[in-house]
């Protein structure tokens, strides 16, 4: 059972698709529009481009490597978690300076296991800011039990992504901050 109110969603893709594009042009967009994005967005595609494999953050531009130098002859995974952990680091630093949407890279091995960036997931919902995340179809059972369920499923395509977003936004407008006066008590 999915929560369709959830201020948590998963953008599953399937290996043809391409979410790290997605989330990218998304983040951007709403930066443009003037919300706060905040967030690590893949560059690469998997292990094997590994040389190549690097990530965004998408409230900076800044690009970061997220792999190590194992050698020509190495093989499996190259990410360097040290890298990772590190860009986390910088998108924690981030979601405590306020953002209005966070956007994580993948659900992977490591977060599957409660590691890499899944701390970043409680940390977000706990300040009440809305989440994304991109999830391989093949990890979809993990997430769901990472999730407890309590997530939207999204397809990965933009329309899908601007509903969830439209929707989450519309809900968190009426939310007024304390500091907040109204007109009326401005001209008291």
């Amino acid at each position: 059972m999915f929560d369709s109110q959830s201020d948590l969603a998963a953008l599953v893709y399937e290996p043809d698709q391409d979410p790290d594009r997605l989330l990218r042009e998304f983040a951007s967009d709403l930066n443009a529009g003037g919300y706060r994005a905040v967030g690590l967005v893949q560059l690469g595609h998997h292990c094997v481009d590994a040389p190549k494999l690097s990530a965004m953050l998408v409230h900076t531009g800044e690009e970061l490597p997220l792999f190590q130098n194992l050698g020509a002859c190495a093989s499996g995974c190259r990410l360097d978690v040290g890298q990772l952990l590190e860009a986390g680091t910088q998108v924690a630093s981030a979601i405590d300076q306020g953002a209005d949407l966070v956007i994580v890279n993948r659900f992977g091995r490591q977060e599957r296991d409660g590691k890499g960036l899944s701390y970043l997931v409680e940390r977000a919902l706990s300040a009440d800011i809305p989440v994304v995340i991109a999830v391989p179809s093949h990890r979809f059972a993990d997430w769901i039990r990472f999730a407890d369920g309590m997530s939207v499923k999204l397809r990965c395509h933009r329309p899908a992504l601007d509903a969830w977003w439209n929707a989450v936004s519309a809900r968190n407008v009426g939310t007024i901050r304390q500091d907040h006066r109204t007109v009326c008590e401005v001209y008291k």
